[in-house]
């Protein structure tokens, strides 16, 4: 089996399709179909199955696709270890973001950060919180930032910053602060709230506050914090969003929080890696720019701007990292 006929293979995985692989890899179909046919006689098993006009990774492409990943992500770090014995570590950073945090907060670390160090290449994903946590898993980024990192997994949270969940609705220009008010369960219980799409971090936290307060509002899906921004701001219902990601609107009062009970959530974002691996070098010069108080996004709610602080393990890499 060849390079060229695993990365194809992933990129069926990935598309479920031979003529979305072709256009990703910017191949034709033919040479898609004919690399996974020579894979799939040389497994010996069939890694995928037709499903309608598309392409069903079977259990068995499931479980191959995994060893496939994590071997295409370690022959990367020999590459990249190689290139550092002989003085030429790639000096890039790869990050993957769930969308608020993508949005709002690496935006102006990263500003901040190309100060310092102008010579990284710098490649950012943004998606819901399962793309996430699966590219950092996979070796397809270095760093994550989200909500804490699922249990089960090998990975370890390297600095941490407050956030607070709020619900956001239609400012009432009533004379009022006009930042936020106290509500009843019954106003909770009577608005439409704008969700996000399933595999969301704050879908999945929205929900579970319909169950602690007993709720079965009217809902409606919408698939990024921008939809969902402009539609609070025009009425069309409340949403459960970080607050770092309404920041402008609520400074405008074009959106107001509302309150009630254990209203607002407070939570924490996570830069994570994966534990007992070493850092690329432009991710641990990410984690030193956070250490020295690096600009880590727009105000949270709380006191001025919010910081990432390190944990014990962030620490450690530091001083590490400070030694070599």
């Amino acid at each position: 089996m060849t390079l060229g006929q695993l990365r194809t293979f992933l990129a069926i995985a990935a598309t479920g399709s031979v003529r979305a692989a072709a256009e990703q890899l910017v191949v034709t179909q033919p040479a898609v179909s004919s690399a996974l046919a020579a894979l799939q006689r040389e497994v010996g098993v069939a890694l995928v199955a037709r499903e309608g006009r598309g392409l069903r990774i079977t259990a068995a492409g499931e479980e191959f696709a995994g060893y496939v990943r994590r071997s295409l992500a370690l022959l990367e770090e020999a590459k990249e270890a190689a290139a550092g014995r002989a003085g030429a570590e790639r000096n890039r950073l790869r990050v993957a973001a769930v969308t608020t945090a993508g949005e709002r907060i690496l935006p102006l670390t990263l500003r901040s950060f190309r100060t310092q160090f102008p010579d990284t290449e710098i490649s950012i994903e943004v998606g819901n919180r399962k793309r996430v946590w699966d590219l950092l898993v996979h070796r397809d980024v270095d760093l994550a930032l989200g909500g804490r990192p699922p249990a089960g997994l090998e990975l370890v949270s390297l600095a941490i910053r407050p956030h607070r969940l709020i619900v956001a609705a239609a400012a009432h220009l009533d004379g009022t602060d006009g930042s936020w008010r106290e509500v009843s369960r019954h106003d909770l219980a009577k608005a439409t709230w704008l969700v996000r799409e399933l595999g969301s971090g704050t879908r999945s936290t929205t929900e579970e506050v319909f169950a602690d307060l007993g709720l079965t509002p009217a809902t409606l899906t919408l698939g990024s914090n921008g939809a969902i921004r402009e539609s609070v701001q025009i009425g069309l219902g409340i949403t459960l969003i970080s607050a770092d990601s309404v920041a402008a609107e609520l400074e405008a009062q074009t959106i107001e929080e509302w309150r009630f009970g254990p209203l607002p959530l407070h939570r924490e974002w996570h830069l994570v890696a994966r534990d007992g691996e070493p850092l690329a070098i432009g991710a641990r010069h990410l984690l030193e720019h956070l250490a020295a108080g690096g600009l880590s996004g727009p105000p949270s709610g709380g006191d001025g701007t919010e910081r990432f602080h390190l944990t014990p393990e962030g620490v450690a890499v530091i001083s590490g990292f400070a030694s070599a």
